[in-house]
């Protein structure tokens, strides 16, 4: 191997080696951005599940006693939504028509 050669290779070299590091700073940049998504949303998560523990505290003295009914009829695999009242839920699927009724304030 000759002295072009020898550089050549060497210059071959250095450029793979500027395109390995430049990717790898990308993916710090992109680790770093998931990090923080994900602090935030664990935060968030924390705050939404303490206020879930508060308004679970306060919801059953407020629950009434039809509410009740209805909740049971909907964990027994109806609907209670005016659409499809009494009717199954196919595989006791979510719908969105009875959370309403359940859930709203």
């Amino acid at each position: 191997m000759d002295k072009k050669e020898l550089f050549d290779a060497l210059d071959d070299f250095s450029q793979t080696l500027l395109m390995t590091l430049a990717e790898v700073e990308a993916i710090k940049k992109k680790l770093k951005q998931v990090v923080e998504e994900n602090t935030a949303l664990r935060l968030e998560n924390d705050k939404l599940r303490e206020r879930l523990g508060q308004v679970e505290k306060n919801s059953p003295a407020r629950v009434s006693h039809g509410r009740a009914n209805l909740r049971e009829i909907y964990n027994d695999g109806f609907h209670i939504c005016t659409d499809f009242y009494g009717q199954r839920r196919e595989n006791d699927g979510e719908c969105v028509f009875c959370d309403e009724l359940l859930y709203r304030g």
